[in-house]
């Protein structure tokens, strides 16, 4: 079962773990833990300035995958285009669902995040802790836009912005 998953995932390829977003994989090595021998991808998130151990056998089972495809980052965007969704459930609800959607590392979920936390400037302020979920969302979809799209963050923030404000207008 690990070879075939192993085939999957190189080192030097761009991943998305759904905890930390987009990271590296560096190598894949073998360690013992407790007695067991066990294969494990290395991945580096350099913007976090952290490295992560995850067992081959278990990568796609917890979730890890390759980056979206073009065509996917193209609905994401398109998902920023629409009209936000607030539900009126309590802010603690929602604010639960939102901290799911940016942690299953579904880009679709963290763009309906970043669209229905978005605030133009003509809109009230944000609470803290809205900031804060609507800054993760934002900062792992212009990641992953930055890797798919082969720009640099920079870049691929100006390209969501843009989306984000075509929106308002």
């Amino acid at each position: 079962m690990s070879k075939t998953r192993k085939a999957d995932f190189r080192p030097n390829q761009f991943v998305v773990y759904p905890a930390h977003g987009v990271g590296r994989i560096i190598s894949i090595e073998e360690q013992e833990i407790a007695g067991i021998k066990l294969e494990l991808f290395v991945i580096s998130f350099e913007k976090d300035k952290m490295t992560l151990r995850v067992p081959t056998n278990k990568a796609t089972e917890i979730g890890m995958r390759s980056l979206a495809s073009p065509d996917m980052v193209s609905r994401a965007l398109d998902t920023l285009k629409g009209k936000a969704r607030v539900k009126r459930a309590m802010w603690s609800r929602r604010a639960q669902e939102y901290e799911q959607k940016i942690n299953s590392g579904d880009l679709l979920s963290i763009a309906e995040v970043v669209r229905d936390l978005h605030r133009s400037d003509d809109q009230r302020e944000q609470s803290y802790s809205e900031r804060q979920l609507y800054e993760a969302a934002l900062e792992r979809l212009t990641r992953e836009v930055a890797a798919v799209s082969g720009v640099d963050e920079a870049g691929a923030q100006k390209q969501v912005d843009a989306v984000l404000m075509s929106r308002a207008a």
